[in-house]
């Protein structure tokens, strides 16, 4: 059993970058599908990123494409969430969710086994 544990969430000016890490406890992720979803306050979880740890391509949510990158960090053993050009609607608990899903279903909570307890970021205007 893998559990992903997030680190790197903060406050940031609007334009700013934060990079989010989510590193593997009890196991790996060497057969799994790694996704970052966030939630707003008030709003339901939505997807952001995800990549397979075995590699493959990368699925981005229409809002983050061009401004969000998830990458493999081999040396550490986690998935990074590199977040640039930040927006105050960026603002949320970012999670990061471990499974096997099939290519349909990459944005689809029920896909995922093992959830992070998210980390806060927060942008401001």
């Amino acid at each position: 059993q893998v559990q992903p544990v997030e680190s790197g969430g903060g406050f940031v000016q609007t334009g700013g970058s934060l990079r989010l890490s989510c590193a593997a406890s009890g196991s790996t992720f060497s057969t799994y599908a790694v996704t970052w979803f966030r939630q707003a306050p008030g709003k339901e979880r939505e997807f952001v990123a995800s990549l397979r740890w075995s590699g493959g391509s990368a699925y981005y949510a229409d809002s983050v494409k061009g401004r969000f990158s998830i990458s493999k960090d081999r040396a550490i053993g986690a998935m990074i969430l590199q977040m640039n050009s930040l927006r105050p609607e960026d603002t949320a608990v970012y999670y990061c969710a471990v499974g096997r899903p099939i290519q349909s279903s990459v944005q689809t909570e029920s896909a995922y086994y093992y959830w992070g307890q998210g980390t806060q970021v927060t942008v401001s205007s």
